[in-house]
């Protein structure tokens, strides 16, 4: 019994629709959407004091991603990202900083957020190596030479502090191998993307 080129035609349509709708449905299972957070865990040590923007880092997922009840990405699936800015710390001011966002999440290219860091401020540190030399030096002052050589010792004491604060006050910003980072998609992902 032969079909009319009507049934044909119309099967033919209807495999096609079949095809496109489950494809449709495998590249929605396959893509990460806009807002969803990430955990990675870094891969090496990174510093405000040597990394440079537009430099990349590696690691891995912390966490499984799963969309809509499907698992996107695994656990321990590898990552890249990009530094997108770092700044070095001064010696008696301004920590060092540096920023990182993610580039792609096993296998599949990402827009996320940055995740930044700063090295601790100077202040306090700063102010007991001063305090603490101008301190030192009344007192050996004083015990030299009375009120006068308190004074001189004082100011002395003060300059050695303010050198050993400039000596070893590097603030750099350091995110450790290892530690935990949470980003959050920007803009979703293909499944064109995908080099799995």
């Amino acid at each position: 019994m032969a079909s009319s080129p009507i049934v044909r035609k119309f099967a033919w349509a209807a495999t096609l629709l079949s095809v496109a709708f489950l494809a449709a449905k495998l590249a929605d299972a396959q893509t990460i959407p806009a807002g969803t957070p990430i955990s990675v865990r870094i891969g090496s040590t990174i510093s405000s004091g040597t990394a440079q923007a537009g430099q990349s880092f590696e690691g891995t997922l912390a966490k499984s991603v799963v969309v809509n009840g499907n698992t996107v990405a695994k656990a321990g699936d590898p990552v890249r990202g990009t530094i997108t800015s770092a700044k070095s710390s001064g010696r008696l001011h301004a920590p060092g900083y540096v920023s990182l966002r993610l580039t792609q999440v096993g296998g599949q290219s990402v827009h996320t957020t940055s995740v930044g860091r700063k090295g601790k401020s100077h202040t306090k540190g700063n102010a007991v190596k001063i305090g603490g030399g101008a301190a030192a030096g009344a007192l050996i002052g004083g015990l030299a030479g009375g009120g006068k050589g308190a004074a001189i010792g004082t100011l002395a004491g003060a300059g050695a502090g303010t050198g050993v604060a400039a000596a070893t006050g590097k603030e750099e910003a350091v995110i450790p191998a290892e530690a935990v980072l949470s980003f959050t998609v920007t803009s979703g992902t293909t499944s064109a993307s995908r080099k799995k």
